[in-house]
């Protein structure tokens, strides 16, 4: 299995393209704070993660902006054939909103 949800802040969305197909494709990336458990030990956990959405995804996700924080699931595979660099290639997208109150509201990335 290769399923992948990754929470974070949008810290670089590039350019809408389209593929030679007509497909819009966007890449951009998300950084993904947290505290994690391994082993009985807390970790901190603080990451860059690649990735890219095509078709709907793209579309939508292309409209926020950097610091927005979503939630992105997918699944992970190479930057492209020639490439050993893993990026998240994102299916879906949510919106969360700030959660400094502890409400954890969430909401779909609309159109």
């Amino acid at each position: 299995m290769n399923s992948v949800e990754l929470h974070g802040e949008l810290t670089e969305i590039e350019p809408l393209r389209h593929t030679p197909a007509g497909i819009p494709l966007l890449h951009f990336k998300l950084q993904h704070r947290s505290h994690q458990s391994e082993a009985g030990f807390q970790r901190q956990v603080d990451c860059e993660m690649g990735a890219v959405a095509m078709g709907e995804v793209a579309v939508r996700l292309a409209r926020l902006k950097a610091g927005q924080k979503v939630t992105v699931s997918g699944f992970l595979n190479r930057r492209n054939r020639m490439s050993r660099q893993v990026i998240l290639h994102a299916t879906e997208a949510q919106i969360t909103e700030d959660d400094s109150h502890g409400d954890g509201k969430t909401g779909q990335v609309r159109r």
